[in-house]
């Protein structure tokens, strides 16, 4: 089965996924294959790996180890066209619409084209947007792009339609690592009734209530990582697969 569908298939059976977010910058590859380990026992449904920023010299070898590790599907979140690697099940292929820097809009999008090809890996187009969080995160630094004020769910919607109108299939909320304040919920129900498409929200979800929330409000998959990159915490895992896949969405 294509990766998408997969996704689709969970999105379907339990309500919305888990994606357990890991970052080879900055965890070593020992620690990455325990986790994906665990994840697998802990209700979490993909993994994603990738990074603002690699400093890791051995990328493609850490992937190749986390997939060895992992029952789970391994799919790359890739903060530029470095960070490719033909050991995973496939990838997001991000734009970052919600900023004007033309270099991670489809510079590194057409620097990887030929190499996502050649290892034959699944694409899926997902639009990226930034979303005020309350501090200067990683990727705003890096991509040099302001985030979507958290209050302007009209800009969200409108961003997220064309992205819809330009053939993507996902949108991804991020209000990033180390987030002091998660994406709101109206601007998650805003998008997600808007455009259709499914939604993926990460950044500064921290409790099993928050996650929650966030999918009442729409989202279909929900992204943690920061926390339980350093805390084996297989209990607070567990936690939160079961607050993701139990929810119910809100109706309006």
């Amino acid at each position: 089965m294509p990766l998408f569908e997969h996704l689709l298939k969970i999105k379907e059976e339990k309500g919305a996924g888990f994606f357990l977010l890991l970052d080879p910058d900055r965890v070593d590859g020992k620690r990455l294959a325990e986790m994906a380990e665990a994840a697998a026992m802990c209700g979490v449904d993909a993994i994603l790996a990738g990074s603002s920023f690699v400093g890791c010299h051995d990328f493609d070898a850490r992937m190749a180890d986390l997939k060895k590790a992992s029952t789970l599907p391994v799919i790359l979140f890739p903060g530029n066209s470095r960070q490719i690697s033909r050991h995973v099940d496939g990838l997001l292929f991000l734009s970052l619409i919600s900023g004007r820097n033309p270099t991670y809009l489809i510079e590194e999008q057409v620097r990887g084209a030929s190499l996502i090809k050649s290892y034959g890996l699944e694409p899926i187009p997902t639009a990226y947007m930034l979303i005020e969080s309350g501090t200067v995160t990683s990727v705003q630094f890096i991509s040099n792009t302001q985030p979507i004020p958290r209050d302007k769910t009209d800009l969200a919607k409108a961003h997220a339609l064309a992205a819809k109108y330009l053939g993507m299939k996902m949108v991804y909320l991020e209000a990033g690592s180390g987030a002091t304040i998660p994406v709101p919920e109206e601007m998650i129900t805003g998008v997600a009734d808007y455009c259709g498409l499914p939604v993926i929200v990460g950044g500064g979800i921290r409790r099993p209530e928050e996650a929650a929330s966030r999918v009442a409000a729409g989202a279909s998959f929900i992204v943690i990582g920061t926390r339980l990159e350093y805390e084996n915490d297989t209990r607070y895992m567990r936690e939160l697969a079961d607050a993701i896949h139990c929810s119910e969405k809100t109706t309006i």
